[in-house]
């Protein structure tokens, strides 16, 4: 790698990097950070620096969230770099909705009894890669062991994923009796590990896995899509305080038709919405992503505002039978609340969803 490419990329590597460590409160789509004036509803929203959530940073660009919940709502907007954290502040009331991944979703319905949140759409499918050095010696499954993996947070999507794959394959952790050193590990620090042969691999989101093909040597030794039916699977989910929910049913919906319009924007015109992905991640971390980079790891993401319950449903079954939530009987019943998107589907002629 040349000296100024390999600068460019240590820069982004820190840039996301500070984000592990500090969550920032921006004013979202005009705005305020100040609070809600008198008679207004104050809706807090979350999400994350990256491609897998692609629908804020793009509505957020445009406008639309803005046009679409008008003057009576304030809209403020807090960056996570990890579900876990958003689910607390989910937890703590710091937060009325977010972009996440799945898992964290589902511990945070399961870890509340169920009233803690609902999902109320689906964001992104696809996305995740399992990335080897080409000198580890991992040719198939069985290669696996005795190496060191790394993925971005105990219990996270891709840590479950990984895990649950090592067990369909007669393997495991060291912790849980096997052979395989997982070392959950922040995306930025994993790219490093690679680079100096630390590590062997890493299941990693986009745009990380991209980063450890294209600038750390890396091949894809798996895409996830490859594991599900359709190749379709839950990557990032949007969910609502249940409490806000309730309360104020309107906006809920109202974000609803600006996720759907996002979404089908997104669709139609990928090259503008790459470009406004990029523009809002340069807006937070100070960097934006190299074009090869996001051309690359677009093919691999698929933007939707499917519910993909059944897929969901597996993904808790594994993390369940992992030893993440609980040793109580799994209950899901509650933690989809599709209505307000069905009706937002219904007003545009598009076919409605469901939750089981």
């Amino acid at each position: 790698m040349k000296d100024d490419s390999m600068k460019r990329v240590l820069l982004l590597v820190l840039s996301l990097a500070a984000l592990a460590a500090v969550s920032g409160c921006r004013s979202g789509d005009g705005a305020g950070t100040g609070g809600a004036a008198s008679g207004q509803v104050r809706l807090r929203l979350g999400y994350f620096p990256n491609l897998t959530h692609a629908q804020p940073l793009v509505a957020l660009a445009r406008g639309t969230f803005r046009r679409h919940l008008g003057p009576n709502v304030a809209l403020e907007t807090k960056i996570f770099n990890a579900g876990p954290s958003a689910i607390e502040a989910i937890f703590a009331n710091e937060i009325d909705a977010a972009y996440i991944g799945p898992n964290p979703a589902i511990n945070g319905y399961v870890k509340s009894g169920g009233k803690a949140l609902r999902i109320v759409a689906g964001a992104m499918s696809g996305g995740a890669l399992f990335v080897v050095r080409p000198n580890a010696g991992i040719t198939r499954p069985e290669d696996l062991a005795n190496k060191k993996i790394a993925t971005p947070q105990l219990g996270n999507t891709q840590d479950v994923a990984l895990r649950a794959y090592l067990k369909d394959h007669g393997l495991a952790a060291k912790e849980h009796g096997g052979n395989v050193t997982v070392l959950p590990t922040a995306n930025p620090d994993i790219l490093t590990l690679f680079r100096k042969g630390e590590i062997d691999g890493a299941w990693v989101p986009e745009p990380w896995g991209t980063l450890l093909v294209q600038e750390g040597g890396g091949k894809v030794f798996l895409d996830e899509r490859d594991l599900w039916p359709d190749r379709k699977f839950p990557t990032t989910v949007l969910i609502v305080r249940t409490a806000f929910l309730e309360q104020h049913p309107d906006v809920v919906e109202n974000l609803l038709r600006a996720h759907v319009e996002t979404t089908r924007f997104i669709r139609d015109h990928p090259e503008e919405a790459k470009r406004l992905i990029n523009q809002g991640i340069k807006a937070i971390t100070g960097k934006e992503l190299p074009q090869r980079v996001i051309d690359a790891a677009w093919r691999n993401l698929d933007v939707t505002y499917e519910p993909m319950a059944t897929s969901l449903r597996a993904c808790a079954r594994r993390a369940f039978a992992l030893g993440f939530l609980g040793d109580k009987e799994l209950d899901l019943s509650g933690i989809y609340a599709l209505e307000p998107l069905n009706r937002v589907l219904a007003e545009l002629g598009l076919h409605a969803v469901g939750g089981d």
